[in-house]
């Protein structure tokens, strides 16, 4: 029975407590299955750490490197994956079913600006007063803007009354 390793990481040097592994040696030639105690003294001689990359194999895969440098690579590419990583925000565009069409045209470019930064865009209509006798006009309204983002967005969720307003989500391609 293997004992979980006492630390973060993979296990180093003394800490391999496994009488058979699998090694590779510093140029990345696989030597094949030694006894730790040869495994060790190769890596003494080359300066090195012995390190554990895959323990769950049979036998465990250990390899001659730097162990510093390793963490220290590991630890870059770490970040690296973190600075990649981008959640997807909804965006709201706030519109009334009588707007002009300049002011209409102002609202597709940010949402257009919002598809090219990968984010969601969720179109919601106010209706004020007497505009709610015209729903037909606002649903007239977010058909426009669905077919005017057809190529670059897809609907998300059509479009639905709630309450005194009207939602629609669009999600880029």
């Amino acid at each position: 029975m293997k004992l979980a390793p006492s630390r973060e990481g993979p296990r180093i040097n003394e800490e391999i407590d496994v009488p058979q592994i699998q090694l590779i040696d510093v140029t990345g030639d696989n030597v094949g299955v030694v006894a730790i105690a040869d495994g060790l003294a190769r890596a003494a001689e080359a300066g090195l750490d012995l390190v554990e990359i895959a323990p769950n194999s049979e036998p465990p895969v250990c390899k001659i490197l730097d162990y510093g440098k390793y963490k220290y690579q590991a630890q870059k590419k770490a970040a690296e994956a973190r600075k990649k990583q981008r959640t997807v925000e909804i965006k709201e565009i706030k519109m009334r079913p009588n707007i002009d069409t300049h002011d209409y045209d102002v609202k597709m470019r940010s949402i257009r600006r919002f598809f090219e930064e990968g984010d969601k865009v969720k179109v919601t209509l106010r209706f004020r007063g007497r505009e709610m006798a015209h729903q037909e006009l606002g649903a007239k309204l977010l058909d426009r803007v669905k077919d005017d983002t057809s190529t670059i967005a897809k609907v998300e969720s059509e479009p639905k009354l709630e309450g005194r307003q009207m939602v629609m989500v669009l999600a880029p391609r």
